[in-house]
């Protein structure tokens, strides 16, 4: 298809704007709509969704048969069964004369199904067999009537995601999946956002008889920068509500986010479910950064404390004063070789893969052979249980981090790389260190 029929369909339809995923979107629709192939149509809510429905109906030789837009979410469950294939005299309570469905009016026309994720179970059932074999019965009626109807379906959710719940059934989706069409959000459609902008202020210029707003270019930069969730519905409305309510006509920066939704102005990019992102921090918000931040410090901080028990008991045998040292912050190294909590245990709260302990750790329990290991055979009688030692010592671990530092420092002439090379951490926490300990000029 040539760019000068999309622009046609475009013109046709009013669609305006020109990312490439959506002239994608409207290439496949005008491709599938001579056939009689049922489309899904999957997009955000606010995204056009109905108006790539009516491309697919207009542009098929059902065009001068019926269109009707149902949406499946405003149907009480109770009453939809009978609201699409209808039902006879005397069904339930108050049917007090028979009703064709909308499945038998729309019989040589097409039926658009929009929020099809909430239609129940059992009428997802009455729907595949009009899928399959043009087969339906009204409620309270046993007989079988045909219909010619072309189905396109739509939703704002992951089918497969409902299908794995046990919310939708497996078969429909891939009946209606036959050929999937997925209309980009308003914010992957670029300068498309300041296009329909302009278009909306200058129909509601007209329409409320005022002179058309217009934007400064730093104006215009936070327009198109706005994650707009809502996509064109919340544009619209708010085109609408500046043309109303603002008294200067030009509208900058400053102005303009009075009108943005002050917990929609992030410019974070949003984390996308089964997406990684590495190390790359763009993609995570304030709360997860910091998350990430106390991982790596938890991290950073057990390497540190596995280097120095090696430095203490690895390459000597531990003298009494190093046991007792050892003994008195046992609770330092606890834990050493447990990896960081991911997955998460129950009870922890998630944020974008890393987990926050749900209760502080279990009280350390060591286990005497693990010192005894290290100590002669002459000091065996001094040891004792201390698995069930409850009495928080007053004796921290930063002594012996300072201490090794400077080791460290002294060994390989005061290159930080190398030292924290040795030490077996990074250099970000040496440098934090030796800011803690105040020997940023050794």
């Amino acid at each position: 298809m040539t760019n000068q029929e999309i622009q046609s369909i475009k013109q046709r339809f009013g669609i305006i704007g020109n990312a490439p995923a959506l002239n994608y979107a409207i290439q496949v629709a005008a491709q599938v709509a001579p056939t009689d192939m049922t489309v899904l149509i999957t997009g955000e809510s606010g995204s056009g969704k109905e108006s790539f429905s009516k491309i697919i109906h207009a542009l098929s030789p059902r065009k001068h048969g019926q269109f009707i837009a149902i949406n499946c979410g405003a149907i009480p469950e109770g009453t939809i069964d009978s609201e699409l294939f209808g039902h006879e005299k005397g069904a339930f309570t108050g049917a007090n004369e028979a009703r064709k469905g909308y499945f038998e009016v729309t019989d040589g026309g097409t039926i658009f199904l929009d929020e099809i994720a909430e239609m129940p179970l059992g009428t997802q059932a009455r729907l595949l067999r009009v899928l399959e074999n043009g087969e339906f019965i009204r409620v309270g009626s046993s007989k079988v009537q045909k219909t010619d109807v072309r189905v396109v379906a739509a939703t704002n959710v992951n089918l497969l995601d409902r299908v794995q719940a046990g919310k939708f059934r497996e078969d429909l989706y891939y009946r209606l999946n036959t050929v999937p069409i997925t209309v980009p959000s308003l914010r992957e459609r670029g300068d498309d956002i300041y296009l329909l902008f302009r278009k909306f202020t200058a129909d509601f210029s007209e329409k409320h008889r005022v002179k058309p707003i217009s934007l400064t270019p730093d104006a215009v930069r936070l327009l198109t920068r706005f994650r707009f969730p809502g996509n064109i519905r919340q544009l619209k409305n708010l085109a609408e509500q500046i043309s109303v309510l603002e008294l200067e006509r030009e509208v900058d920066a400053a102005r303009l986010t009075t009108y943005l939704p002050a917990a929609q102005t992030s410019l974070l990019p949003a984390l996308l479910p089964g997406h990684s992102t590495g190390n790359d921090f763009s993609s995570y918000s304030e709360r997860d950064i910091l998350y990430r931040l106390l991982f790596d410090m938890r991290r950073d901080m057990t390497d540190l404390k596995k280097v120095v028990l090696e430095l203490a008991t690895g390459n000597r045998p531990a003298t009494t004063d190093t046991q007792e040292l050892l003994r008195q912050n046992s609770h330092l190294f606890n834990n050493l070789n447990e990896p960081l909590p991911h997955p998460a245990p129950d009870g922890a709260a998630e944020s974008n893969g890393y987990y926050l302990p749900a209760s502080p750790a279990a009280p350390l329990r060591v286990d005497v052979s693990s010192v005894g290991n290290y100590a002669d055979e002459d000091d065996t009688d001094h040891t004792e249980d201390i698995s069930h030692e409850t009495e928080e010592e007053t004796l921290s671990l930063d002594a012996i981090e300072k201490e090794m530092i400077l080791k460290a420092l002294k060994k390989h002439h005061n290159k930080r790389k190398y030292a924290a090379q040795d030490l077996g951490i990074s250099e970000r926490t040496l440098y934090r260190k030796l800011k803690q300990y105040d020997l940023e000029s050794a």
